[in-house]
């Protein structure tokens, strides 16, 4: 019952902070990380425990599902290069200068400052998703962030079971067996993901039922994750893979109607998921805090020594890759560099992995620095989210890498002409084949000449006929086609090629049933 009671204290918090965050302008994750602070710190706050095997099994799958399925395939495979770079490089390198620093700084020992470098290695999609949400960043530069932050799992999980392995003196793992564990992992993980988005898409093929849609599509990254975990391989890298391929191919499995409805589920889930668990970032740190032993009172000082290592290390590797970043080859460039290195937070992932370090090694004696690790994992995370998702668009702003939005409204408006120019000639060589019946092509007609010329279409107030509906249906149906040319011939956006396909799936979802 005190668990039912928690997380709806949760939700209501959540809604309320969310609600001022919009009022203000201000990025919702950092302010639910700062009131969930605010409130473990009222005296008589029960203290928050919160299993990682929940926060792992029911949080991170769906999130991680629908950051997956917003990502452009088109401009992933501009930045593959580089995301892989990051991905294997910048982990590694990153997972090194932490656990250097660490032990210089904390008096951690070395294989328990080698797990806190594994911890932090890595960005956290759910993060970065949610951060980089509500940014104008051009297409490139918001998948390498978010690209990264997706396809890093592997390397660091295998990191984090090494350095695990070596703090517990069950035995060090060496370099060829890491390899080959890495291997199971991303590779199984990426062969789970793919037959479940197969398997799935058939399913979806032969679906028209939109409440069995929309349950399909819940269940959808919980199966992929569970399926990865019995078989030790990355349940992460599972969804992801599973939501790019069907996000990819979202448009062909479903109708309008379904797509609409799943949307609005999916916008529900994300919001609560992210409330609740962005809430626990910050119950969680005075908790911790109050479990350290003596003589480490110096942990906000170390913890931001860690976050600079972090961001030093990241600017370093972003650097060169920033050109890979910018629309038209050129130099490597600062602004690109210092937008993408302080997009790339942490978050509830690094937490999870901590609070699954075992308490005791081995030998059975409790496991050395294991408070203190939990503590500076934490309050790192609570300084990305918080320091960094504050500052975040105002540096973006700063760079000039924002876009307009007088620059996006032109570019839908532009793309929405061009669809209607591409369905009125559709209409006219129907005309000209007499197919359809001559007052419905005028209705369609007058109705798409009425939206070039950006005025209200106000045909009549008599009830539409089949025969309009069913021309109107064709029309949109070119018009689906046009928006995936001009999207795979570089024309538009991906945010504008959503924008637009919502919009023809609102207006067909207008004309009712078939």
């Amino acid at each position: 019952m005190r668990a039912v009671a928690t997380v709806l204290f949760l939700v209501v918090l959540a809604t309320a902070v969310a609600t001022f965050a919009r009022r203000w302008r201000i990025p919702a994750p950092s302010l639910l990380v700062l009131a969930g602070i605010a409130v473990a710190l009222i005296p008589g706050t029960p203290a928050l425990r919160i299993p990682p095997q929940t926060i792992a099994l029911v949080v991170l799958p769906p999130l991680l599902y629908a950051s997956a399925e917003e990502l452009s395939l088109r401009d992933l495979r501009a930045v593959w290069k580089p995301v892989t770079i990051l991905a294997f490089g910048l982990v590694l390198a990153s997972a090194a200068a932490v656990g250097y620093v660490a032990v210089a700084v904390t008096g951690l020992p070395p294989a328990m400052a080698f797990v806190l470098g594994a911890v932090l290695a890595s960005t956290d999609p759910v993060a970065v998703t949610a951060l980089g949400r509500r940014l104008a960043l051009p297409g490139r530069v918001q998948v390498l962030v978010q690209a990264e932050s997706l396809f890093n799992d592997a390397t660091s999980l295998v990191l984090f079971k090494v350095a695990v392995g070596i703090a517990v003196a069950a035995g060090a793992v060496g370099w060829p067996a890491a390899g080959g564990e890495f291997v199971l992992l991303a590779g199984g993980g990426s062969l789970i993901g793919a037959a479940v988005a197969g398997a799935v898409g058939l399913i979806r093929r032969r679906t028209t039922d939109p409440v069995l849609e929309t349950v399909i599509a819940l269940v959808t990254p919980y199966s992929a994750y569970v399926l990865a975990e019995s078989a030790h391989t990355s349940g992460i890298t599972s969804v992801v893979v599973a939501g790019v391929l069907l996000g990819r191919s979202g448009h062909r499995l479903s109708d309008a109607r379904i797509r609409l409805q799943l949307h609005a589920v999916y916008a529900v889930v994300v919001f609560l998921l992210e409330s609740v668990v962005f809430s626990i970032v910050g119950l969680e740190l005075p908790t911790l805090v109050r479990d350290l032993p003596s003589g480490t009172g110096w942990w906000p000082l170390q913890a931001l020594v860690l976050a600079a290592v972090l961001i030093a290390i990241r600017v370093l590797w972003m650097l060169p890759l920033s050109a890979a970043a910018k629309p038209s080859s050129g130099r490597p460039s600062w602004r690109v560099a210092a937008v993408v290195t302080w997009a790339g937070t942490r978050g509830v992932m690094p937490l999870a992995a901590a609070l699954s370090i075992p308490l005791t090694a081995s030998s059975g004696a409790l496991l050395p620095g294991r408070p203190l690790v939990l503590v500076l994992t934490t309050a790192v995370v609570v300084f990305t989210l918080v320091v960094q998702g504050l500052s975040l668009a105002p540096i973006v702003n700063r760079s000039g890498l924002a876009l307009e939005p007088e620059h996006t409204a032109r570019e839908e408006a532009a793309a929405r002409d061009t669809l209607n120019r591409a369905a009125l000639a559709h209409v006219d060589q129907l005309a000209e084949l007499e197919t359809q019946s001559e007052p419905a092509v005028d209705r369609v007609r007058r109705g798409l000449n009425a939206r070039l010329d950006h005025t209200v279409d106000t045909p009549d107030g008599s009830t539409v006929d089949a025969a309009y509906r069913e021309l109107r249906r064709e029309v949109i149906a070119v018009q689906n086609a046009e928006l995936r040319r001009l999207y795979d011939e570089h024309r538009i956006s991906d945010t504008t090629r959503r924008s637009l396909q919502h919009d023809l799936d609102r207006e067909e979802t207008a004309l009712g049933n078939r």
